[in-house]
């Protein structure tokens, strides 16, 4: 640990004395002012950090300006906020939170006055595409556990329209893992704009200053032959239901050890018979179904412990009770292999050795060793009750799992993680047992003994968790391995990753010029984010102050601290955030002058053509289309519940959206007919619009016959007069809502109404219609609403306790419903 007394980051925007001036940190700080960077740094070392002192400057540069940071769970959040407001010296009602618990009204109207927004990236991906908020002012946005931005992610989603909708818009993207090779990296980087990159290691002087080494131990532990019984039971079933799949003729391989990647084969196999409408498609994703159960119950028997394969035995049983069972639950139950198994399981009455071997290591390390903290982690819900009720008898133990019921088991409210947490950090409970909710980024303090219940076969989650010892002392890390099952498997795949990401950690320090250039070169598309040319910027916008890419030390880069370091009681000199001056914003990519963005914010809507109004219904999320629509110029989306259609696009137009598997289904039934939903389409618009979407011959699709399908299209048409517009894909879907939306509102003066033009016929419909005409009831609650009511009068009269006797009805709807009610009137 460093040696002398400690000094503190002297600047404006910062609370005096709660930033300690870590020279790795302001250094990185120093580069990610510079352009858009991808920070790599161990767990626990201050990341969080390193973004806080990059929204300060930004935020002191701007003073309209604000910060965006996006973290991938709502603990996460609540935690960065905390943080925020304690260090960042900004009144506490700026620092706003916005998570799934927020309504859509609320983060509207918090989001203009905030100064930093710290958010789940789901809530604001929304926002953006519902049209409630505006990049414009962001100045400094913050990706945090950024090897997350892959795919649909929103965090992808989200950097596209940051770069492309800021007035002056630096992303930092910051993980301690970003990925498993340098081409997992590059992909993060590209999806989150960022083009330079800062790798730091704990080989690093300055890094190894602040941390510990962290042993890994792995332990045999040998199941008792009762366990063994259960799992060969179940694995002959297994064998018995792959058989079955191979008759089929989608797979060759029988072995219960069977790969998952093999069993997604067979399902896209058996997928493609649906599809085809074959039957045998239909019988063989049920046994596939069987196949998924039974390895789960092989899983947890092996790996966890018999109290949680008995706790899930018994869910697949009341599963199979339950109205509208499947087959395979039905059967996986009246399997006799698998009742026997289940018999087993019950009359066990030993301890699975895991926990015999977890209670010996606890016992060591706060007995003998005096520890004071120990953190448990495991895959499983269920062990981890049954370890916390174990445990519990012999140390002061917590559970800390998720939020929501899942399988069937309690979770934790996002206020009970808190407490937990705090009180953990307080030292009032010593054993902390956790499922995967921990891993990412929480501030859990450092503890004695970090101990996997079972190995984790991701790097990078493996990763995450080690990062909670080692911090400030020696630590230690058990991972319990259960001889000859799936834990072994773990094992290696685990030991493999792990090398390959500390190998490719320490190569990327080797190639971060190289990476950088590479970035620059690929994203010549994104080059519209900013005026500067790329090039220059890369040339430019290293500070002389700050370390070189391959993480040098101080020492190694000459006075990084610059000539202007404070210098402490003890006569050290430090750095300060100050040191490091802000670049010309000439010469810094994807900036502009103050000055500039004023006017451009000033100026922002001035001889711009009024853009036309699409709105899309919330489940329409799923789809690509909202987003490419929500990123164009010219369009403005709006998300709400749709009684009808899934896009409206005047008075007068809405348009329903079907594939040409959606549109078959709806013509052989399902949830509701198709025909149902012309009768709602034409209720309502006079122009209502069918988009039929696919590249391929409807005819084919499915084994319905030609003459049928053309009778439904013929139908649709001449009997309820809704036009019939084939599109290719989504982008083609897009284009035409475009297109029909600037001809209503544009060529035509048409308004957007949500509730359409024609009034509702019946008088049921009316009332429907005024009660679901407030924000955040769909029509499905206002019907539940009025059906227990009986009027809409007593719907409007009554109290919010008895509004949450209404079936789907809750406390957040209750008090919208109550809030729009009896509030005075503002116009």
């Amino acid at each position: 640990m460093p040696s002398g007394e400690q000094s503190y980051v002297d600047h404006p925007m910062l609370t005096e004395d709660v930033i300690e001036a870590r020279q790795y940190q302001l250094q990185l700080a120093a580069a990610a002012r510079q352009t858009h960077t991808l920070v790599c740094l161990p767990t626990g070392l201050g990341k969080t950090t390193v973004s806080l002192l990059v929204t300060a400057y930004r935020l002191e540069e701007d003073i309209g300006g604000k910060s965006l940071l996006l973290a991938p769970t709502k603990p996460l959040v609540e935690q960065h906020a905390a943080f925020y407001r304690e260090a960042l010296d900004v009144p506490d009602d700026e620092v706003v939170v916005f998570t799934g618990e927020t309504r859509p009204d609320d983060r509207e109207a918090e989001w203009s006055s905030a100064r930093v927004v710290v958010a789940t990236p789901q809530v604001v991906e929304n926002d953006l595409v519902g049209g409630r908020i505006s990049l414009r002012d962001v100045v400094h946005c913050t990706f945090d556990e950024c090897h997350r931005a892959t795919g649909d992610y929103a965090y992808t989603y989200i950097a596209e329209r940051y770069h492309a909708d800021a007035a002056t818009p630096l992303a930092t993207g910051m993980s301690a893992s970003p990925g498993g090779n340098e081409e997992d990296i590059q992909q993060v980087c590209e999806n989150l704009g960022v083009r330079n990159v800062e790798v730091m290691t704990e080989d690093d002087a300055d890094v190894g200053e602040y941390t510990y080494d962290t042993d890994v131990e792995w332990e045999r532990i040998d199941l008792p032959d009762d366990v063994l019984e259960v799992r060969d039971a179940l694995n002959e079933v297994i064998t018995e239901r792959l058989e079955k799949l191979k008759e089929l003729g989608v797979t060759r391989k029988t072995s219960p050890d069977v790969s998952q990647k093999d069993l997604n084969k067979m399902r896209a196999q058996l997928q493609s018979l649906i599809d085809n409408d074959q039957s045998e498609g239909y019988q063989g994703m049920s046994v596939h179904a069987e196949v998924m159960k039974l390895r789960r119950a092989v899983e947890l028997v092996e790996t966890q412990s018999v109290e949680s394969v008995r706790r899930y035995f018994e869910r697949q049983r009341n599963a199979a009770r339950s109205s509208g069972a499947s087959k395979a639950s039905q059967r996986l139950v009246s399997e006799p292999k698998v009742k026997q198994a289940m018999r087993t399981a019950e009359e066990f009455d030993g301890l699975h050795p895991k926990f015999r071997r977890a209670r010996m290591l606890l016992a060591q390390t706060l007995g003998v060793e005096d520890g004071e903290r120990i953190i448990v982690f495991t895959e499983s819900r269920d062990t981890a009750e049954a370890l916390t009720d174990f445990l519990g008898g012999h140390f002061d133990t917590r559970r800390f799992v998720g939020q929501g019921d899942a399988d069937g088991s309690d979770g934790m409210t996002q206020k009970e993680q808190r407490e937990t947490l705090d009180e953990f950090r307080d030292g009032e409970f010593e054993v902390l047992v956790s499922t995967s909710v921990a891993e990412e980024g929480l501030d859990v303090p450092e503890v004695d003994l970090v101990l996997f219940f079972e190995p984790v076969p991701t790097a990078i989650r493996s990763v995450q968790r080690k990062g909670r010892t080692g911090r400030q002392t020696e630590g230690r890390v058990v991972v319990l391995m259960a001889e000859d099952t799936r834990d072994e498997a773990y094992f290696w795949i685990s030991r493999r990753r792990e090398q390959e990401m500390e190998d490719e950690l320490r190569s990327l320090k080797g190639v971060a010029d190289e990476l950088e250039e590479d970035l620059s070169e690929d994203q010549q598309a994104l080059g519209d984010y900013a005026e500067a040319d790329a090039g220059e910027a890369n040339a430019d916008s290293v500070s002389d102050d700050a370390a070189s890419a391959d993480g040098g030390s101080a020492s190694d880069t000459g006075e990084a601290a610059g000539a202007s370091g404070e210098v402490d009681d003890a006569g050290d000199a430090q750095a300060g955030l100050s040191d490091f001056e802000a670049p010309d914003p000439d010469d810094v990519e994807g900036t502009e002058s103050e000055d500039d963005a004023t006017v451009a914010r000033a100026g922002e809507g001035d001889d711009v053509e009024e853009a036309v109004e699409i709105v899309i219904d919330q489940r329409e999320l799923d789809s690509h289309i909202a987003r490419d629509l929500s990123k164009r110029d010219g369009v403005d989306t709006r998300l709400e519940t749709l009684d009808v259609g899934d896009y409206v696009l005047s008075d007068r137009v809405a348009a329903e959206r079907k594939s040409h598997s959606d549109f078959l289904d709806t013509m052989l039934g399902g949830d509701r007919s198709l025909f149902e939903q012309a009768k709602d389409l034409t209720r309502h618009y006079t122009r209502p619009v069918l988009l039929l979407e696919g590249d391929g011959d409807l005819y084919a699709e499915r084994n319905v016959h030609p003459n049928a399908i053309r009778a439904a299209l013929a139908s649709l048409a001449v009997d309820w007069g809704i036009s019939i517009v084939h599109t290719r894909d989504a982008d083609d879907t897009a284009d035409m809502l475009e297109t029909i939306a600037e001809r209503e509102q544009t060529d035509n003066d048409r308004e957007v109404s949500s509730h359409g033009e024609k009034a509702a016929k019946t008088l049921g419909e009316q009332q429907e219609y005024v009660v679901s005409a407030i924000a955040d009831i769909g029509p499905v609650t206002a019907r539940s609403l009025l059906d227990h009511f009986g009027s809409v009068e007593s719907v409007m009269t009554a109290t919010e306790d008895d509004l949450l006797e209404a079936e789907g009805v809750g406390s957040v709807t209750a008090e919208r419903i109550r809030e729009v009610v009896a509030s005075d009137y503002q116009p």
